[in-house]
């Protein structure tokens, strides 16, 4: 009898295990166990947590008949036909059979006290939630269950409560979730950091962040002072809710916990663009150096980002050669905008060659002359006019530019470099007048000087065309 009600019991342990958030200690929540050195922390809008003393009474229950044990035992040998060896067992199990016991049991209720009821549906309730995917019927159990209060024990109507909470939570019944959790703390003696972190994940789904983080903090607490392990997803939680409510610097320091503890990607990601945020741009440069080591730079964005802070830090060098490595690689596509950064880099860097290069590519990709109004002043400053001028006019031809006006400065510049002066003058009169419509008096002074100087240029050699020189 007594082997056949451990397995009914065990059961019922195994459906809360389910649905178990995580658990806190070897002991868990047993009844005459206190932690008194370490009072759990009152969470706002929970009802404070009971004080056990020595001399309380324990909830005493009815027993249960030696029939009713049987009829568990029919219904238990149908649900675990081989309990001693489930893996090898060739019995078929029967929760349809074990449900009609059940139900039989509950039809002839009145012979039953509230203990060997609540057994009864926390059975039924065990089989509509593992057997049969019937979350209505199971949350309607697990409630008949509560009902025989105060014929259940402590432990049995705390675990149900539990697990009512985190049933209504997945069915995202938030609010229903919430008020059977206030319930649990109610008459729970001890509680540990699973149970906040339910509270914390329930407020979490009810966008109420700023309770999900009192909670999660209260979890994390509390887990420390027991010396138990503060899980990984907990400190994301928390993570997540500070940054909802804005508090940057709380969100560095757990992310700082999170890259310690559980050095990943996205934390060190996190924690970069955090710091970015903030204005710290050296600690940023420091995450992306330590997620570069650590081989997490595995996307295009990753690679563009840091050698981005790179060229910010005064190492373009290194950030051009760094995105160069992405782009052969092919993880950095030959977009436009990527290929200009590159080029940027290396224009940064003094490779002026390698910058060229990568600009001509990009020019011929972007659908603006952005890029070839900066090639044209790369040509212009190797002397190399003539593929200056040709980037001048793909540039004004493709359109788009902010600035026009200097690109046709440079225009003119070239222009005149390979003795053009009649189309250089040309360009900077049309230069000007952009300039002037800009209002950009420092341009048209240029314009105009280049104006001037192309006109006595002119007049000089005519001058000596006429003597004969």
């Amino acid at each position: 009898m007594e082997r056949i009600c451990g397995r009914i019991l065990a059961a019922g342990a195994v459906a809360m295990l389910v649905l178990a958030v995580a658990p806190d200690s070897p002991h868990g929540i047993l009844p005459g166990v206190a932690y008194a050195a370490d009072a759990p922390p009152r969470l706002d809008g929970f009802p404070p947590t009971p004080i056990q003393t020595e001399d309380m009474e324990r909830r005493r229950v009815p027993n249960m008949s030696e029939t009713t044990y049987r009829k568990f035992g029919q219904a238990q040998e149908l649900i675990d036909p081989c309990p001693e060896d489930p893996d090898n067992c060739e019995v078929p199990r029967d929760p349809d059979g074990a449900l009609v016991i059940l139900h039989e049991m509950l039809e002839r209720s009145s012979r039953y006290n509230g203990n060997e009821l609540g057994q009864v549906h926390q059975m039924l309730a065990v089989i509509y939630y593992n057997d049969k995917d019937d979350t209505p019927n199971t949350l309607h159990h697990y409630e008949q269950l509560l009902a025989q209060v105060p014929e259940i024990t402590e432990a049995l109507e705390q675990g149900t409560l539990k697990t009512l909470s985190q049933l209504h939570l997945q069915e995202e019944n938030f609010d229903t979730a919430l008020e059977y959790m206030k319930r649990w703390f109610a008459i729970s003696y001890n509680p540990g950091p699973s149970e906040y972190i339910l509270v914390g994940q329930i407020h979490f789904q009810r966008k109420d962040f700023p309770a999900a983080a009192q909670a999660l903090e209260a979890a994390i607490t509390l887990a420390q002072s027991r010396q138990l392990t503060v899980r990984e997803n907990w400190w994301a939680m928390l993570n997540y809710a500070h940054f909802e409510m804005e508090n940057y610097d709380r969100v560095i320091e757990i992310l700082e916990i999170l890259v310690r503890d559980f050095p990943k990607r996205q934390y060190w990601i996190q924690l970069a663009g955090v710091y970015g945020q903030e204005g710290f741009e050296r600690e940023q440069l420091m995450s992306f150096e330590a997620a570069h080591v650590a081989g997490f730079l595995d996307k295009e964005s990753d690679v563009m980002t840091f050698g981005g802070l790179l060229m910010q830090n005064e190492v373009p060098w290194r950030g051009a050669k760094y995105m160069q490595v992405g782009l052969d690689s092919e993880l950095v596509e030959r977009t436009p905008r990527n290929l200009l950064q590159v080029g940027q880099a290396y224009q940064l860097a003094q490779e002026v060659d390698s910058a060229i290069g990568i600009f001509e590519e990009a020019g011929s990709k972007s659908d603006d002359g952005e890029i070839y109004d900066r090639l044209s002043s790369l040509y212009l400053e190797k002397d190399e006019f003539s593929k200056c001028r040709t980037a001048a006019e793909r540039a004004m031809d493709k359109g788009g530019i902010k600035k026009l006006y200097n690109v046709e400065i440079v225009l003119g510049m070239c222009q005149f470099n390979l003795d053009e002066l009649r189309e250089a003058r040309a360009t900077f009169v049309k230069a000007r007048r952009t300039a002037r419509e800009a209002e950009e008096s420092s341009a048209e002074r240029i314009t105009q000087q280049w104006i001037r100087y192309i006109d006595n240029e002119s007049k000089r050699r005519a001058e000596l065309e006429a003597a004969g020189i």
